[in-house]
C-alpha cells in the first residue's frame, strides 16, 4: 500500500459539514486492491489483541462488535486502515469516532476519512495505521507501544490543556467561535472587532498591572499585609548569608520558593534543619535568583477561585501520596495508584499519573526509604511538596463549605491585586472556619489559575468554573461575531465579493474581504495574492477592526483544508460549470457541484443562501439545506422563482429592465439596469448575475432601497475597483477589453457581450491552461473563433506540466472547427502579443485580452495610451 496525499481539514469540507475536523488520506491499495482482510488468517484476532478495545467499533453494522464481525466476514483494508487510526488515537487519549471510506475514480485507490482531535496526531495516526496495516496484512509481527507513546507525546505538545478546553468548549456552547493562534499561544473567542482572547485562564481583560503584582510574591505580600490579610512572616534572600539571616529571624519550620515561581515549581516545604534549608535555597535558584523564605503555616491546602469579583469555588488540594497497605512495596502501591482509570499521561484525563521523580527521590532517602520499603497498614507517605495536580495530586471539591468570611477575603484579595480571574492559595486547618481563628494564611495569589481541581475533582461536585468566564467575556446578548457573506461559484465570484463589500462599505460597515487578487480590510489591500482559502478568510476573521467579512471561497481552498469557519449568515452561490475538472480527484461538473455545496450547508438556521435559479446544479443546492433561501434570476417568467415566492419565498430578478426584489406577490424595483455601470448598459449579463446576487445580500442585511440603489450606481467598474474583470479603455484607435477569463463559462459570457459590442475588427488574445482537460483547452478555441475576425495565441507563465506546442495546437484545433481558414497568430509572451494588436490593430477595432498578468497588462494599455495621445498632440 501507498500513500498518495494526506489533507487535513480543519472545517466544514466537501467530505462531511458535521465532521469538519478530519483526515482525508489518498491511499492506493496496489497489491491489496482484490484482496479483502476474510483472506487472511486470525486477523481479527491478532487485531482484537493489539488493540482490545476495537471491539466497541459498531461499524455500518451499527452495533458492537460489528467491524469485527465485518473484517471476519471480508472488508476492504482501506476500512482496516480507517479503525486502525481512530482506535490509535483513542488509545492515546483522543478519542475520535468518526470515519468513511470512499473509492476514487481510479481503480484500486481509496479515500480513507476520519477524525482527529490533534492535526499532528491525526496525520501521524494515518501514516501509523498504514504501515500496521500492511504488516498485518503479510503476517508480521506488531507491536503499537510505541505509536501510542508517540501520540501521547503529540497530544501533551498540541493538546489545549484542561483550563483552556474547558472554556472553549463553554463558548462553543454559547455558539462563540474561536480561532487557535498557535504562534502566540492564544486562542481567540469571538471574530472581528468582537473577539476576546484567552491563554489558558488569563484573558485580555486580565491587566498587566495585576499580572505583574502577583507574579512578585515580595509585592503581593506586601499589599495584602497592608488591607489586613493574614499573610506568613517571609523574606526574600540571594545568597546563602541572607539565607542564614532568614533561618534565624524566622525560625523553623520553613518554606523556600522562586520569587517569580508558578505552578509549585522549586518551592520546598516544611524545612526544619539547615541541610534542607540549603537544598530548598537551591532547588528555588534553578527558577529565580531571588528566593521566598517564609514561615510554614500548618495545615491543608486550599485553593479558592474568584471570577469577576465573584467568588466561584474552592478545592482542597492534597499531593500525590500513597497508603499503606502492610505488604506492597512503595513502587507497587504507586501502580497500583496509577492503575485509577480516572489519571492518565499528563492531562489526558481528569488526574495524572503519579511520576517517581528527583523530588520524590529526595522525600524518599529524607525518610529513609527505597521504593523497595513497605509501609505499614494506613500511613500515609506525601510523595511531592506541593499539592499540584499536574503531579499525580488531588483534589476535593469544598466550595459549599467556605465560611463568609474566607468567601469575602478572596473576592476583595482579587479587587486588591486587580485580577478578573484570580486564584487564592490558602493554609488553614479548617476552610469552614474565618482564616484568623485558625491561624492560616493566605500563601499565593495566582493570575491564570489552573481550573482542572474545579471542573475534574477527585471528590465531590464538580463545578462549571469555565461559564462565569465566558459570562464575563461575552455578557449575555452582547455580540460575538461578526456577520459573514461566503461566495462561490465558478464564475463572478471576485466581482460580487468587490460589490457586496461596496455596497456593505457605503452603509458605514468597516468590511474586510478576500479575492483572487488579495485580502482587503477597509478598502486597503493588506496582503497581495490568490487569497481564497481557509488561511486568508482566518485573516480577516481574527482583524479586531472588522464587522463585518465577504469571503470569496474558491474550489481550492474547500478542498485543500475546508471553510475557515463553521457557519455563515449568508452563502452565495453564483454558478456552477466545467473549470478545473480533472483536478483534485474532481472530474465531472456534479462533483464541482459539491464542493460549491458546501457553502449554503454552512448557512445558519436564520441566514440565508442565495442561489442562481438559472443554474440545475445550483438550484438543487436548495435541497435540504435547514436555513431559508432566496433565489435570483435573469428570467422573471423561471417557474423556479414563480413558484417559490408563491411560498412567500425572496427572490432577485431582471423584471422589465430593472433589478427587481419579488418578496411575496410584492415586486421592490432596486434601478434600471442600464443605469448600473456594472451591467455596461445591459449588455454584460453576467455581470447582472453579480448584481441580483449583491443586491440579495444587501437586502437580507436590511439596507434600505435607496442606500441599495445608491452603492449600486457608485460602483464603478475599473482596474482599480474590479482588476482583471471587464476592464474596459477607450484608446484613440480602438478599445480595449481586459478580463481574467480562463474558463469555457467566462469565455462565452466575455464574447455575448463582444459580439454586442460594434467594431471594426474583433481581435481576442487568448490562452490554454495546461492542467485543463484537452477538451476544455479546444472549446476555447472553438469559442474564440466564433466571436473573433482574429486570433493572437499567447501562453502562460507556467505551462503546468504541458508543452505550449501540445496546448496552441489543441487550441488552433477548436479555432478550425469554426473557422478553418483562420490562421492565428502565436506570440508568447502576454505583453508582446497585446503590444503587437495595439499597434497594428486598425481603426474602430476591440481587442478583447484573456490576461495572466492583469497589472502589467493595464500599465501597457495606459502607457500606449499615453503614447497615442502625445502623437495626436503632435500632429495638431
Amino acid at each position: 500500500m501507498k500513500i498518495l496525499e494526506i489533507k487535513i481539514m480543519r472545517g466544514p469540507n466537501y467530505w462531511s459539514i458535521k465532521h469538519p475536523k478530519i483526515i482525508v488520506l489518498k491511499l492506493d491499495l496496489q497489491e491489496k486492491q482484490d484482496t479483502l482482510t476474510s483472506d487472511v488468517p486470525n486477523l481479527a484476532q491478532k487485531l482484537q489483541k493489539l488493540f482490545p478495545d476495537i471491539i466497541k467499533h459498531r461499524s455500518s453494522a451499527g452495533t458492537e462488535g460489528g467491524f469485527i464481525r465485518l473484517v471476519n466476514e471480508g472488508t476492504t483494508f482501506s476500512k482496516l486502515v480507517q479503525h486502525i487510526a481512530l482506535e490509535l488515537q483513542t488509545m492515546a487519549g483522543m478519542s475520535s469516532g468518526y470515519g468513511r471510506c470512499y473509492a476514487s475514480s481510479q481503480p484500486g485507490v481509496d479515500f480513507v476519512v476520519f477524525s482527529y482531535q490533534q492535526e499532528r496526531a491525526g496525520e501521524y495516526a494515518a501514516e501509523a495505521a498504514v504501515r500496521i496495516t500492511e504488516a498485518l496484512a503479510q503476517g508480521e509481527r506488531v507491536n503499537v507501544i510505541q505509536d501510542v507513546a508517540k501520540l501521547h507525546q503529540i497530544r501533551e505538545d498540541e493538546y489545549f490543556g484542561p483550563t483552556t478546553e474547558a472554556i472553549v468548549q463553554e463558548a462553543v456552547n454559547r455558539n462563540i467561535p474561536y480561532i487557535q493562534n498557535k504562534q502566540s499561544g492564544h486562542i481567540q473567542l469571538g471574530y472581528g472587532m468582537y473577539q476576546k482572547r484567552i491563554q489558558a485562564a488569563m484573558s485580555s481583560n486580565t491587566s498587566c498591572f495585576a499580572v505583574e503584582n502577583a507574579g512578585n510574591k515580595n509585592i503581593t505580600k506586601a499589599i495584602l499585609e497592608e488591607a489586613g490579610v493574614p499573610v506568613p512572616q517571609g523574606l526574600t534572600v540571594y545568597c546563602t548569608r541572607e539565607l542564614e539571616e532568614a533561618v534565624e529571624e524566622l525560625g523553623y519550620p520553613l518554606v523556600t520558593k522562586p520569587l517569580d515561581g508558578n505552578q509549585g515549581k522549586g518551592a520546598s516545604i516544611n524545612i526544619e534543619n539547615w541541610k534542607d534549608a540549603l537544598k530548598g535555597f537551591a532547588e528555588a535558584q534553578r527558577y529565580s535568583n531571588a528566593v521566598m523564605v517564609e514561615q510554614f503555616i500548618q495545615g491543608y491546602d486550599y485553593r479558592l477561585l474568584v471570577i469577576n469579583g465573584k467568588f466561584i469555588a474552592a478545592a482542597k488540594r492534597t499531593p500525590a501520596m500513597v497508603v499503606g497497605d502492610g505488604k506492597s512495596t512503595l513502587r507497587q502501591l504507586v501502580n497500583q495508584v496509577n492503575k485509577d482509570p480516572r489519571r492518565g499521561v499528563g492531562h489526558e484525563k481528569a488526574l495524572t499519573h503519579i511520576k517517581i521523580d528527583k523530588i520524590s527521590r529526595s522525600i524518599l532517602r529524607e525518610k529513609g526509604l527505597t521504593l523497595q520499603s513497605v509501609l505499614p497498614v494506613g500511613e500515609e507517605l506525601y510523595l511531592k511538596k506541593t499539592a499540584n495536580l499536574s503531579t499525580g495530586g488531588t483534589a476535593k471539591d469544598v466550595t459549599d463549605i467556605v465560611h463568609p468570611y474566607n468567601v469575602l477575603m478572596a473576592e476583595r484579595i482579587a479587587g486588591i491585586i486587580g485580577l478578573d480571574i484570580c486564584g487564592v492559595d490558602v493554609m488553614t486547618s479548617d476552610i469552614a472556619i474565618p482564616l484568623p481563628e485558625t491561624r492560616g494564611a493566605v500563601i499565593e495569589v495566582n493570575a491564570a489559575p489552573g481550573l482542572r481541581m474545579h471542573i475534574s475533582p477527585t471528590e465531590g461536585l464538580p463545578r462549571n468554573v469555565a461559564e462565569p468566564i465566558i459570562n464575563m467575556l461575552f455578557p449575555h446578548g452582547s455580540p460575538s461575531r461578526i456577520p459573514i457573506v461566503a461566495v462561490t461559484g465558478t464564475n463572478g465570484k471576485t466581482t460580487t465579493t468587490r460589490l457586496i463589500s461596496h455596497i456593505l462599505n457605503f452603509k458605514g460597515y468597516k468590511t474586510g474581504y478576500t479575492t483572487t487578487d488579495g485580502i482587503y480590510i477597509q478598502g486597503r489591500k493588506i496582503i497581495k495574492g490568490d487569497t481564497t482559502g481557509s488561511y486568508s478568510s482566518e485573516f480577516v476573521l481574527k482583524d479586531p477592526t472588522v464587522n463585518y467579512a465577504v469571503l470569496e471561497c474558491a474550489r481550492g481552498g474547500l478542498l485543500r483544508s475546508g471553510l475557515a469557519f463553521r457557519q455563515c449568515d449568508i452563502g452565495i452561490v453564483m454558478n456552477v460549470s466545467e473549470d478545473h475538472l480533472g483536478l483534485g480527484d474532481i472530474n465531472t461538473v456534479e462533483d464541482m457541484a459539491r464542493v460549491k455545496g458546501v457553502i449554503p450547508k454552512t448557512v445558519c438556521s436564520n441566514g440565508y443562501a442565495v442561489l442562481n435559479a438559472d443554474d440545475d446544479l445550483v438550484y438543487d443546492m436548495a435541497n435540504g439545506l435547514r436555513c431559508k433561501v432566496a433565489f435570483f434570476s435573469l428570467d422573471e417568467q423561471n417557474p423556479r422563482i414563480i413558484e417559490h415566492i408563491s411560498k412567500g419565498g425572496l427572490a432577485a430578478v431582471l423584471e422589465d429592465n430593472y433589478i427587481s426584489i419579488f418578496k411575496n406577490s410584492y415586486k421592490i424595483r432596486i434601478d434600471r439596469v442600464a443605469d448600473v455601470p456594472l451591467t455596461f448598459g445591459g449588455k454584460a449579463r453576467f455581470n447582472i448575475y453579480n448584481v441580483l446576487a449583491a443586491t440579495l445580500a444587501a437586502y437580507i442585511s436590511h439596507m434600505e432601497i435607496n442606500e441599495i440603489k445608491t452603492a449600486l450606481r457608485t460602483f464603478i467598474p475599473s482596474a482599480e475597483t474590479t482588476p482583471g474583470r471587464m476592464n474596459l479603455f477607450n484608446l484613440p484607435k480602438a478599445e480595449v477589453l481586459i478580463d481574467y477569463a480562463h474558463n469555457i463559462a467566462a469565455m462565452q459570457a466575455i464574447g455575448d457581450f463582444v459580439e454586442q459590442t460594434p467594431a471594426t475588427r474583433k481581435i481576442g488574445i487568448i490562452a490554454g491552461v495546461g492542467d485543463r482537460r484537452d477538451e476544455d483547452m479546444i472549446e476555447v478555441g472553438r469559442i474564440a473563433a466564433e466571436v473573433f475576425d482574429e486570433i493572437i495565441i499567447r501562453q502562460d507563465k507556467d505551462l503546468r506540466g504541458r508543452d505550449g506546442k501540445e496546448i496552441n495546437n489543441l487550441l488552433k484545433k477548436g479555432i478550425f472547427k469554426v473557422k478553418p481558414e483562420l490562421e492565428p497568430l502565436e506570440i508568447n509572451q502576454e505583453t508582446r502579443a497585446l503590444a503587437h494588436a495595439l499597434e497594428y490593430a486598425p481603426t474602430g477595432a476591440f481587442i478583447a485580452l484573456f490576461s495572466e498578468d492583469i497589472p502589467e497588462a493595464v500599465k501597457l494599455v495606459e502607457d500606449f495610451r499615453i503614447i497615442q495621445h502625445r502623437k495626436s498632440a503632435a500632429a495638431e
